[in-house]
């Protein structure tokens, strides 16, 4: 297993400024870099205490760049559909660059309502902008006189500037959160993984990785060489019972924030998103220690996260990497840097008898 650490924030104005919570971000960055991490990620989200103080993964992420020098960095996810592909392939692009090569760049769809009402696009048309997307950015990475001819975007002859440091271009992730079929499209498309265990079973998540993997295999690529990479919130103490109270804190403000971002499902329906309108009562039965009970969040002392991450291990394989929610800014700086400083001298060095 590899790890880093993933920023979700979940306040706004009222629990704490963007300033001090970015602030803080970039430190624990610092404590990544130092402690040997191996990567650093952040959100794209709009308007809700869910997500909204990240509406731009690239400009904390160029920040990020400019203190480090050996972690890699990596959108969690950046949305096409919010944007012109020239524009975000040259976003990107630059982040490469400004990081001497260490951008991983995943990609997703989006789920919220708001977000598609506010830039005016149709939900109904997510996956195909999705899709005309994240292909028209390879081809701006890969190719000189492109000349783009989509449903939603035409373009060219362009030649992209600056071209990606990495070749033939950054490592290319899917975010998905519900859907075989997007992990199937993955696969298929030689797209590395990243998703939330939270939001699905043990049994569904594993029967999705399979697809995936099988895609993966069946489009010539050799197996093995695909990444997947999956998020839990994270809360370490020396004292079990302390990383319990601040993680139940820390999971009933995440369980509000989604609720209130989710809320206008409740009054939407979209062939696109099938079953979506289900998340609105979802969020009222979220229960902390069902949770816990099926290892969905890294909380307690190093000695049990140790188990829970061996028992996700023989889930799902020794081969995934792990990005930890370590500040979604609920809980103090402090409490985020000793998750981290645990994690790294402590949980790690024992994992699997050793060899973690």
């Amino acid at each position: 297993m590899k790890f880093g650490i993933v920023f979700f924030p979940t306040v706004g104005p009222s629990d704490k400024s963007a300033e001090v919570y970015f602030d803080e971000a970039l430190r624990l960055v610092d404590l990544a870099e130092e402690l040997g991490f191996e990567h650093v990620k952040i959100v794209e989200h709009y308007f809700f205490s869910y997500g909204g103080y990240s509406p731009d993964p690239v400009t904390f992420l160029a920040a990020a760049a400019g203190r480090t020098r050996r972690v890699r960095l990596g959108t969690s996810a950046t949305i096409p559909a919010f944007q012109h592909p020239v524009k975000l392939a040259g976003k990107l692009a630059m982040l490469d660059n400004i990081s001497h090569g260490r951008l991983d760049a995943a990609f997703g769809r989006a789920f919220l309502p708001d977000e598609f009402k506010a830039f005016g696009i149709r939900m109904d048309e997510s996956r195909d902008r999705f899709v005309e997307g994240v292909d028209a950015i390879k081809r701006l990475w890969t190719e000189e006189d492109v000349v783009f001819e989509g449903a939603f975007h035409r373009f060219g002859p362009v030649t992209l500037l600056p071209r990606p440091v990495q070749q033939p271009h950054p490592p290319v992730f899917v975010t998905t959160a519900r859907s075989a079929e997007s992990c199937a499209e993955a696969g298929r498309a030689g797209h590395h993984l990243q998703t939330v265990p939270n939001v699905m079973s043990t049994e569904e998540l594993q029967s999705r990785l399979a697809v995936y993997r099988a895609e993966w295999a069946a489009s010539g690529r050799s197996p093995g060489t695909e990444q997947i990479h999956f998020s839990y919130p994270c809360v370490v103490a020396e004292d079990g019972q302390e990383a319990r109270r601040k993680g139940r804190v820390d999971d009933d403000r995440n369980s509000a924030a989604i609720r209130d971002a989710v809320a206008s499902w409740g009054t939407t329906r979209s062939e696109a998103y099938p079953g979506y309108e289900k998340l609105v009562e979802a969020t009222k039965t979220s229960h902390f220690e069902s949770k816990m009970d099926q290892k969905k969040l890294l909380i307690g002392s190093p000695d049990q996260v140790r188990a829970q991450l061996e028992q996700i291990s023989q889930w799902f394989g020794d081969d995934i990497t792990i990005s930890l929610g370590v500040h979604s800014g609920h809980l103090s700086y402090e409490d985020a840097a000793a998750t981290m400083r645990l994690m790294a001298e402590q949980v790690l060095p024992k994992l699997n008898g050793g060899r973690g």
